[in-house]
């Protein structure tokens, strides 16, 4: 790979990624234009800028005074005979059966929306260009309940479009699945009416599942720059590429897909070229945010679009969907400059130490900084895993990383720089069986050994599940004699996604007439309900979706629907779909208690036994060691095939079951195990 230098990629970067510094209150800008010449860019390595807003001031900033108003103190009554028809609030006497789980909250909650009607009326604004009668049908095929595979359909009328298309990794119960992708029945049976494909971010949860959407259904793929050159990626490997249409978008363009609008905002978050999206209907605004937090002080990028979803919220939003993966963190989230502190804190404690980082390979702002750190404390920056090295190439290629000259070394030279002059980026943050950081921890890497003298940084937090896979690794390495320096000493993470505050900021500036949480488990989708309703959203104006669960909207009301088909389908290898329910089970039960297979060799006229039985066992006992118990199992398997012959059974199915029945009870009084028996009867 060919590093670029610095003055090239001021140069060459596009126009929307930068902002100037300024001395004047942090202000979202709307549009962002390259550095001229000698001007400061955010990129380049700067102390970190605290901020000095309290969230309050920043929306007042944006939107002016008024809408910071406290929700939850409603203005008293005022009794007017001129209230238009179409600010009439949800019908009270809605089924209960038709509101969001969420909404079965205690009395002393519902008399909030009631005490605030006038509020909430005004909530969702007047669209002159809204048909009262319009319905859309939002329809999730994953991301609720769970962290993965996102994926949103919107119906209008005749026209359909989808949001996102991600895939999850496997739990530990689904033995060889490689991920997990939704079904996309539904998709396939509503081909027709799909106009296209809009991806909010380059996460795997977003894009993961796209190449294997697009063989089943031709449609074009809107995205932002960094985002489409990672889906080409992904269709290569899939041998799809050019053969689909892709479209690169900017923050602020329209998208026009039959009868839906949809603008791309600007948003932060742990990838370059996030953006949420404002879906103009006939019912009224939807914005569905994506993945997103407030960043003030970005690394790089503009940040987040606030003016704008401040105007949306002005002109009226009938319905949020947001991100509530940390909804139950109170507060706002970190600036990922507080990482770039940490690692030249740390940089400076490595002293004459080799430093090796692990973290997310997609996220470029924290490469880009530890490139500055490396250049600061001149240092060469070695890359190693297959997804990191493909990120730093890409990312360097289209200007999202800036690597000056001579600063890029291939990991073939290591031996040729001393340990105080090198940096090591990995993967392997979380533990993976397969990553470089794992394969240095079990002295299985090719190229690196670990040593004493290595000054190791793990900067990512453990996803839930993966915590005792990051520990062996932490553990593995401490035993080389390496110092290992995680989260719970440094700040060395940052997410990627809004808390409390921000979230609430985002109710603030929206004003939304109806909410519905996505991106989360149950428990993060319920903790939004309460900050939604804390925000004055009434209760009986939110529901809590399901995968699967058609959520119907109109000017009027929100309610959950019917059901279409949906589900997870498993791909293994090559094979999308054909590992269900029943092979996850026999995989289990192998996994948890072996195999006995039983070979008996039968004459096809007499149906005596010619030879036999054979036994072989995996992964039930050795069977070299228990002899006595597999000469005992062949005499309890030969008494099954003579019961069946004096019985004049010569069915061959029926002495394979009887074999199979008599033999299992036979282990398990032995063992108090229950292996797989698989019978197989030779005719002779």
């Amino acid at each position: 790979m060919k590093p670029i230098n610095e003055s090239e990629s001021k140069q060459d970067r596009p126009k929307r990624r930068y902002h100037r510094r300024s001395n004047k209150a942090a202000k979202p800008a709307a549009e962002e234009t390259p550095a001229a010449s000698g001007e400061e860019l955010v990129s380049t390595p700067k102390p970190s800028r605290s901020r000095k807003k309290t969230l309050d001031e920043a929306i007042a900033a944006v939107i002016g005074a008024t809408a910071v108003s406290e929700p939850e103190k409603p203005r008293e009554k005022k009794q007017s005979g001129s209230r238009k028809k179409n600010n009439r609030p949800a019908k009270e006497n809605a089924p209960a059966e038709q509101a969001a789980p969420a909404a079965q909250a205690e009395a002393p909650a519902q008399e909030a929306p009631r005490k605030n009607q006038k509020n909430s009326r005004r909530r969702g604004g007047n669209n002159n260009n809204t048909d009262p009668n319009a319905r859309v049908r939002i329809i999730p095929l994953g991301g609720l309940h769970e962290i993965g595979k996102n994926m949103t359909v919107y119906e209008c009328g005749e026209d359909m479009f989808i949001v996102d298309c991600g895939l999850a990794f496997p739990d530990d119960e689904m033995f060889g699945v490689d991920v997990v992708i939704p079904d996309f029945t539904f998709v396939e049976k509503n081909k027709d009416k799909i106009r296209g494909i809009v991806i909010t971010h380059g996460h795997e949860d977003h894009i993961g599942g796209l190449a294997y959407l697009l063989k089943t259904v031709n449609i074009p793929v809107y995205a932002t720059r960094l985002t489409l050159a990672l889906i080409e990626g992904k269709l290569k490997e899939h041998g799809l590429l050019g053969r689909v249409k892709l479209i690169e978008k900017h923050p602020g363009d329209h998208i026009k897909l039959g009868g839906f609008d949809v603008e791309l905002i600007a948003v932060n978050h742990s990838i370059p070229d996030a953006c949420a999206l404002a879906i103009s209907t006939k019912a009224g605004l939807i914005i569905q945010t994506g993945d997103f937090k407030v960043d003030f002080t970005p690394v790089a990028g503009p940040v987040i679009d606030l003016a704008r979803f401040g105007q949306l919220g002005q002109q009226g939003v009938l319905a949020l969907l947001a991100d509530s993966t940390n909804a139950e963190r109170p507060g706002a989230t970190k600036s990922e400059r507080v990482v770039g502190d940490t690692f030249e804190t740390l940089f400076k404690k490595a002293e004459d130490r080799r430093i090796i980082i692990a973290t997310f390979s997609s996220n470029v702002h924290r490469l880009q900084q530890i490139v500055d750190c490396c250049v600061k404390h001149g240092r060469k920056l070695a890359v190693s895993g297959r997804s990191m090295v493909n990120m730093v190439e890409r990312a360097a290629e289209m200007g999202y990383l800036n690597i000056p000259e001579g600063t890029l070394v291939d990991l073939d030279v290591l031996s040729r720089y001393p340990d105080n002059k090198l940096v090591i980026a990995t993967t392997g943050s979380q533990g993976e069986p397969m990553s470089a950081l794992t394969r240095m921890a079990m002295n299985d890497h090719r190229k690196i050994t670990v040593t004493p003298n290595d000054f190791i940084i793990l900067s990512a937090s453990p996803i839930p599940g993966n915590e005792e896979s990051v520990t062996r690794v932490i553990n593995a390495l401490l035993r080389q004699g390496a110092e290992v320096i995680y989260e719970k000493t440094y700040d060395l993470h940052t997410s990627g996604h809004a808390q409390q505050d921000e979230l609430k900021l985002m109710l603030a500036l929206t004003k939304p007439r109806f909410f519905m949480p996505v991106h989360g488990e149950y428990k993060h989708l319920k903790k939004h309900c309460d900050l939604a309703a804390a925000m004055g959203v009434p209760r009986e104006n939110m529901v809590i979706g399901e995968i699967g669960r058609v959520v119907e909207l109109s000017p009027e009301q929100i309610t959950l629907g019917g059901t279409v088909p949906s589900g997870s389908v498993m791909v293994d290898g090559l094979g999308v779909g054909d590992v269900g329910s029943i092979v996850l089970r026999d995989r289990k039960h192998l996994a948890q208690d072996g195999l006995i297979i039983v070979v008996v060799a039968m004459d096809s006229a007499t149906g005596e036994v010619v030879s036999g039985p054979d036994i072989v066992s995996r992964g039930f006992v050795y069977v070299r060691e228990a002899e006595d118990m597999m000469s005992d199992a062949r005499r309890v398997c030969l008494r099954a095939v003579d019961r069946c012959r004096e019985q004049e059974v010569q069915d061959w199915g029926s002495i394979k079951n009887a074999i199979k029945d008599q033999l299992g009870q036979f282990v398990w009084g032995r063992t108090k195990r229950s292996p797989m028996i698989l019978p197989i009867i030779q005719e002779v």
